[in-house]
C-alpha cells in the first residue's frame, strides 16, 4: 500500500484543542456541542471547518489554519474560542481544558451521533464508552518525506517532558488518582493508540498501515491513534501527548516547545547527523513514569540510562533550543514554559485548589473554567 505524504512547508503549524463543556451551576459536564454548533458555522470556503464535534457531546475542537507562527496558530484558536463562548454562555454553558473532568461520571456521558463513532463504541464497548479525556494536538510541517520516522524517533525522548509539562488529570470520577496523567493511560486503551512502534523506513510503515487494513483494524492510516504519528494527509508530524492544556498561555508554550523540537531534529538531518534514540523499553518507562510523577519524574535521559530530574532537564532543554526559538519567531512563547516550572503544571494547581477548598471538585472546575477565560496558569 503506497501511502503519499503530502507536501508541506517545513515547521508549519496547526493546533487542535479539545475543550470540554461544563454546566455553569453545578461544574458538571454538558451535551451542549449539538446545539453549539448548530449555531456557529465556522467553514471556509475550501470546506474547512475551525470548529468540530468530537466523540462526546460534551466536547468541541477547534482547530487552527496553517500557520508559520505559534503565535499565528494560537491566535487562531483564540478567535474561534470567542465565538463558541458566546454561543455556549446563553445555554449556561462554560468551557473548560484538562486532561479529565475532575468529577464528571463516564456512564452517564452521550456519544455524538455519527457513524464512525458508533463503530469505535461498538468495537471497543467498556474501554471506548470510558474515553471521558481531552487533549492538545499539534502538527508540524515536515519538508521531506524520508525525515519523518528519524524525527519521529528523534522525538520520543522528549515524551516525558511533554507530557509532565501537559498533566492535567489527577482525577477521575471524584477520586484523586495518583496519577498526574491518567488520561495518558487511559487513552493507550484503545486500539493502535499509545506509543509508536519503532520503524526506520516509509515502506515499513505503509506495510503496516496495509496489514491493519487487511484485518480490518482500521478503514484508514488517519484511525492510527498513536501519542506522536506521521499525518500524510497534511505532511506533517502530529504530536498528541499533550494532556488538555488549561490556558492559553500553556497552548502557546507548549505549541512552541513541539515546533522548535521537530524543527531542532530537522536541522541535525540536514547536516547528516541522525537525531539520538532510546530503546522502546526506556520510552515506555519514561512514559509511565511521567504520567505517574509529573514534574517530579526522573526521566531516562537517553540510550546509555543516564536519568535527570525532568524539571531541571526541561530548564536546560530551554536554553539549548533559544536559538530555534529566535529562527521560528517563537523565544517568548518558548519561554512561557517558565510560567509552568514556576506556578506547576495543571495537575499541580488542581490538587492545590481541591486542599484549600477542602477537597471540593466542584472548585477545581470552577478554577479551570477561570483559568481558559483568563489565558494565565492561577499560582
Amino acid at each position: 500500500m503506497a501511502i503519499e505524504f503530502a507536501r508541506s512547508a517545513r515547521s508549519d503549524l496547526g493546533v487542535e484543542w479539545e475543550l470540554a463543556l461544563v454546566d455553569h451551576a453545578s461544574g458538571d459536564l454538558a451535551p451542549a456541542a449539538p446545539e453549539i454548533l448548530s449555531t456557529l458555522d465556522l467553514t471556509d470556503d475550501e470546506g474547512f471547518s475551525r470548529i468540530t464535534a468530537e466523540l462526546l457531546t460534551n466536547t468541541v475542537e477547534v482547530v487552527s489554519g496553517v500557520h508559520k507562527t505559534v503565535l499565528g496558530a494560537v491566535g487562531d484558536l483564540e478567535e474561534t474560542i470567542a465565538q463558541v463562548r458566546d454561543a455556549a454562555e446563553p445555554l449556561g454553558v462554560d468551557l473548560m481544558c484538562a486532561g479529565t473532568h475532575p468529577f464528571a461520571q463516564w456512564t452517564q456521558q452521550r456519544v455524538t451521533d455519527k457513524e464512525r463513532y458508533a463503530t469505535l463504541i461498538d468495537r471497543t464497548q467498556w474501554w471506548g464508552r470510558q474515553m471521558l479525556i481531552w487533549g492538545v494536538h499539534m502538527h508540524v510541517g515536515i519538508d521531506d518525506q524520508a525525515k519523518v520516522l528519524p524525527i519521529l524517533a528523534g522525538l520520543l525522548p522528549y515524551y516525558p517532558h511533554l507530557q509532565a509539562l501537559s498533566a492535567s488529570s489527577p482525577f477521575w470520577s471524584g477520586e484523586a488518582t495518583g496519577y498526574a496523567s491518567n488520561r495518558a493511560l487511559m487513552f493507550q486503551q484503545l486500539p493502535t493508540a499509545g506509543l509508536p512502534p519503532h520503524l526506520t523506513e516509509w515502506s515499513e510503515y505503509e506495510s503496516l498501515v496495509a496489514d491493519l487494513t487487511h484485518v480490518g483494524v482500521i478503514d484508514h492510516f488517519d484511525e492510527i491513534r498513536w501519542d506522536i504519528r506521521p499525518s500524510p494527509r497534511w505532511g506533517t508530524i502530529e504530536v498528541r501527548a499533550c494532556d488538555g492544556l488549561s490556558t492559553v498561555s500553556e497552548v502557546r508554550a507548549m505549541t512552541a516547545l513541539v515546533q522548535c523540537l521537530v524543527e531542532d531534529l530537522s536541522s541535525m538531518l540536514d547536516r547528516g547527523i541522525e537525531p539520538p534514540s532510546m530503546q522502546p523499553w526506556f520510552v515506555k518507562e519514561n512514559k509511565w513514569r511521567a504520567a505517574r510523577y509529573g514534574m517530579e519524574t526522573i526521566l531516562i535521559q537517553n540510550a546509555a540510562g543516564d536519568e535527570r530530574l525532568v524539571r531541571d532537564d526541561t530548564r536546560d532543554l530551554i536554553t539549548r533550543l533559544e536559538p530555534v526559538a529566535e529562527r521560528l519567531g517563537c523565544l517568548d512563547e518558548l519561554h512561557e514554559l517558565d510560567v509552568i516550572l514556576d506556578r506547576g503544571a495543571s495537575y499541580e494547581r488542581q490538587l492545590t485548589t481541591s486542599a484549600r477548598n477542602g477537597g471540593s471538585l466542584k472548585a477545581v472546575v470552577a478554577a479551570l473554567v477561570a483559568e481558559l477565560r483568563d489565558g494565565l496558569p492561577r499560582a
